[in-house]
């Protein structure tokens, strides 16, 4: 729905339980205490490592569950993983990226014994071999590998109450026989997305203020389905689909607008009332294909790696935008203006990736590969205005189609070189060359806007070093460059209407920014931990608020202030950050404790007075041209704690409480007010069933709020409150062969590709 897109803006965001044997004796009590006493985290190279088999945090829990109480991750909405300091995580199964669009990696995490995962990686700063963005981290999970034939699956149930009921289901299987293995996965479930809005902006001399509600009804329906076959000891090839829907009818948004302008002619302050009733349909599909080759070339791990795909999304979206006159009690006195949308997109791309690993026996490692992508998208959109008597020279009706295609070709290669030099120094050095060209042409546009060709080349250089100053202490320094093209969505010029006079608006011109990262990493005894990042962003994407008397190219001024939140690079930005932390059990393995306290000083340096997609320039009460910038610094300290209390004596009941602060900080669109949450969950394990119950944001803290106030005297006021206080409880069940070998997970050529169609 538009309105998610909105909320975008206003953020920086195997499948079984092994079967546990019960034994009484001295023999396995004494295994037991060995296998504890191994590393649980630990800092390798260019990641760290949470061993997890060795963790006595694994048992009853869910991948999910497990990734956010791994040191470095968090999840506050209870679907999105973060890293600490990193714009985005992204999600690897064995070293490659997962061939899943977001709804379908949340569940796939969720439908996953933590039994399964030998350990978890993070790395906070990839490396040239990556296909990622801006400053985006990975997370790599590792699965046992398990050697008999059989099938095994699981049934996950799960309800969730916060403002409305929602519901979900999924089913997963395995099967392997000899050379070949199968997974699939269904699922499906229906949500409605509240959300609860106060919009203030204005000035001294004029207001606008709306308040309301937004509900966003959702059906949705995926899975995904992958055979691989092993062709010959040193070969495979596997093929993967991936498909998910999502239908959105009768999405409401109800506002209450209070207007509020100085009269000259009366010297006095005049108020009027209007109310935004919007009502949208929408559905999208999304489909994707991947074949996979690989060939092991030597007994050292040398590999090649071979991948072609095509990715197929389509999305459908239709508003019935009314503006309704009201009187102060918000009953509506007639009809004022109505807006239609018809808002189509269509995206095809045809990727191919060739990949090339040499392994030396001098603990050297060369890799080299490229990849290739060709995307189309196609918008066809349709805006048709209607008025009720309007006030010349605004016309009764309104009709402005735009027929908008984006073509991209990305060509892009890299080169790493890793060595061990003994065993406490190794490192890494790479860079990535990418090549793109882009066009994007409008039918229904000024001549300046009809055609917007883009062509850069981008050096993206990569360098890490790790130190090993003996057991107990170690120290590691990474450097990366990276860029972050704009998602197909902010490309498209569309305007997805709030109220008459609020409004958000995608562009074509966006140019895709430059990241440069910077990480210096302390670990002692394998538990605490000391990072410093620091990040420069140039030419951020994000939306900026653009208000006061819009006047046009051709000297048009309107009569009311206005809003716009415009897609466009706004500036440069740096980010600094200082994080410790801790990860540790105590009290005889009762009580697992993850705890990170930090620091983190925002720089923002940007400013825009003209809008980007058409021109427009701002005008204050006395005429004079006004521009938006955002030049402060902030200071704010961050505060995560995962702790995990063992109930009993034989690990069947679990207790977790978590908690999250977040400070207020400056982000482009003003200042961000503290956020913070306490989770607690209960789960029980009883034989091949788990039991849970997780009630999330139990102290309704975690309302975004933001202001800005200008120096010009705008100011700009948002609070958005999505209902996060709730509860979920779910049953899972496991069935089938408890040793199935897992399913090759394949990195998918048009991954980069998909993360830019959400």
């Amino acid at each position: 729905m538009k309105t998610q897109i909105f909320i975008a803006a206003l953020f920086l965001s195997g499948f079984t339980f092994a079967q546990e044997k019960k034994s009484d004796s001295v023999k396995t009590q004494k295994i037991e205490e060995v296998v504890l006493k191994k590393q649980v985290f630990k800092k390798q190279s260019d990641r760290f490592v949470y061993d997890v088999a060795a963790s006595p945090v694994t048992k009853g829990n869910t991948t999910f569950d497990l990734l956010r109480q791994t040191p470095l991750l968090s999840a506050t909405d209870d679907k999105t993983l973060k890293i600490v300091g990193k714009n985005n995580a992204l999600i690897y199964i064995n070293g490659r990226k997962t061939n899943m669009d977001a709804e379908s990696v949340t569940q796939f995490l969720k439908n996953t014994p933590a039994e399964n995962i030998q350990k978890i990686e993070v790395i906070t700063v990839p490396g040239s071999e990556f296909q990622v963005e801006s400053s985006d981290g990975i997370i790599n999970i590792i699965l046992k590998k398990k050697m008999s034939d059989g099938l095994n699956g699981n049934m996950r149930m799960s309800n969730t109450q916060n403002k409305y009921n929602s519901s979900s289901a999924s089913f997963s299987a395995n099967y392997r026989k000899d050379k070949l293995g199968i997974s699939a996965n269904l699922y499906g479930g229906e949500n409605i997305q509240a959300q609860h809005y106060v919009l203030r902006n204005g000035n001294d001399l004029s207001s606008n203020e709306s308040t309301g509600n937004i509900d966003d009804p959702n059906q949705y329906l995926g899975g995904y389905l992958n055979f691989d076959y092993q062709l010959t000891e040193k070969s495979n090839l596997a093929l993967s689909w991936n498909s998910s829907a999502n239908k959105s009818y009768n999405s409401t948004v109800n506002l209450f607008n209070t207007i509020r302008a100085f009269d000259k002619t009366t010297n006095a302050f005049k108020t009027s009332y209007t109310n935004s009733r919007n009502k949208e349909d929408a559905r999208s599909y999304n489909n994707s294909v991947n074949l996979n080759y690989e060939l092991k070339t030597d007994s050292l791990g040398s590999k090649l790696n071979v991948n072609a795909a095509y990715l197929n999304y389509k999305r459908f979206q239709s508003t019935d935008n009314k503006t309704f006159l009201a009187d102060a009690l918000g009953n509506n006195t007639g009809l004022s203006q109505t807006i239609n949308q018809n808002l189509p997109q269509i995206i095809n791309n045809f990727s191919s990736t060739v990949d090339y690993i040499q392994k030396f026996k001098n603990d050297f490692t060369v890799a080299v590969g490229g990849n290739f992508n060709k995307t189309k998208t196609d918008n066809d959109t349709q805006n048709d205005t209607y008025r009720e008597n309007p006030i010349p020279p605004l016309k009764a009706e309104e009709h402005m189609p735009n027929h908008f295609i984006y073509d991209e070709n990305i060509y892009g290669a890299y080169l790493t070189l890793e060595k061990k030099f003994s065993d406490k120094l190794s490192g890494k050095i790479g860079t990535r060359y990418e090549i793109t060209n882009s066009l994007g042409t409008s039918d229904n546009a000024t001549e300046e806007y009809k055609k917007i060709e883009r062509n850069y080349n981008n050096l993206l250089p990569y360098l890490s070093v790790n130190y090993a100053i003996n057991d107990k202490n170690n120290i590691s320094y990474a450097f990366s460059s990276r860029m972050r093209r704009p998602s197909f969505w902010e490309l498209n010029p569309v305007k997805n209407i709030l109220t008459e006079n609020n409004y958000t608006q995608n562009n074509p011109f966006v140019k895709a920014s430059s990241t440069y990262n910077q990480e210096l990493t302390y670990m002692f005894k394998n538990s605490y931990f000391l990072i410093l990042n620091h990040s420069f962003f140039k030419d951020v994407i994000t939306q900026v608020p653009l208000q006061g008397y819009a006047k046009s190219m051709d000297g048009k001024i309107t009569e009311q202030n206005v809003l716009r939140y415009i897609r466009t690079n706004f500036g440069d930005k740096q980010e600094m950050s200082a994080m410790l932390g801790m990860n540790k059990t105590f009290f005889n393995q009762y009580l697992t404790m993850n705890f990170n306290i930090g620091i983190q000083h925002n720089v923002n340096n940007g400013s825009l007075s003209v809008d980007p997609t058409n021109g427009d320039i701002f005008l204050d009460k006395d005429g004079k041209q006004i521009v938006y910038s955002n030049n402060i610094k902030s200071t704010s300290i961050l505060i995560q704690t995962n702790n995990t209390i063992r109930l009993d004596k034989k690990k069947t009941w679990f207790l977790g409480v978590n908690y999250f602060f977040v400070d207020k900080q400056q982000i482009e669109l003003g200042m961000l007010r503290n956020l913070s949450s306490l989770d607690v969950s209960l789960k029980k394990n009883w034989n091949d069933w788990t039991f849970a119950l997780n009630l999330t944001d139990v102290l309704r803290t975690n309302i975004v709020e933001i202001e800005d106030y200008q120096a010009n005297g705008n100011y700009n006021y948002v609070r958005n409150d999505q209902f996060r206080r709730g509860g979920t409880f779910s049953i899972t069940y496991n069935f089938g062969n408890q040793k199935v070998k897992k399913v090759r997970n394949i990195e998918g050529a048009s991954d980069d590709i998909k993360s830019r169609t959400r």
